[in-house]
């Protein structure tokens, strides 16, 4: 439990679950009783946060900096500190691309001779003999 919310909901589940005096929860949980008691003043600022998440789902792929350009091109006068904020506080982050397979080396044609028997390889790296030693072969090629 790191943040005050999380010890706010830990010292009222001990207060009304198990019977605990609110000291007691505080000592236990390691909260000071202010923080516990304390209520913001802040205002919800619910339109903002909904033009956010409007935002924010319309362009997958843009970033509270981004965003922040967007909307204060509509007339918002808040901060990019205000937006980012609200930002991690609606659990908004940009959706992770999948990453494209590539090739791992250049790929070079196998060269085939005409002779019966020229060219073989070994398809494994290394395996164990019945009796249970192991043995490594490296592939290569006559």
């Amino acid at each position: 439990m790191v943040t005050p919310a999380a010890r706010r909901e830990a010292v009222a589940h001990l207060k009304a679950h198990m019977g605990v005096s609110e000291w007691r929860a505080c000592s236990i949980v390691g909260a000071d009783r202010k923080m516990v008691r304390y209520r913001s003043r802040r205002p919800p600022e619910t339109e903002l946060r909904e033009k956010l998440k409007a935002l924010a789902n319309e362009r997958r792929r843009f970033g509270y900096r981004r965003l922040f350009v967007l909307l204060r091109q509509d007339g918002e006068p808040s901060g990019v500190n205000r937006i980012y904020r609200l930002y991690r506080e609606e659990g908004l982050s940009v959706r992770k691309r999948r990453t494209r397979r590539r090739a791992v080396g250049t790929r070079a044609p196998i060269i085939v001779e005409a002779k019966a028997n020229a060219r073989w390889s070994l398809d494994f790296v290394h395996d164990q003999f019945a009796c249970g030693r192991r043995f490594t072969a490296r592939p290569y090629s006559l």
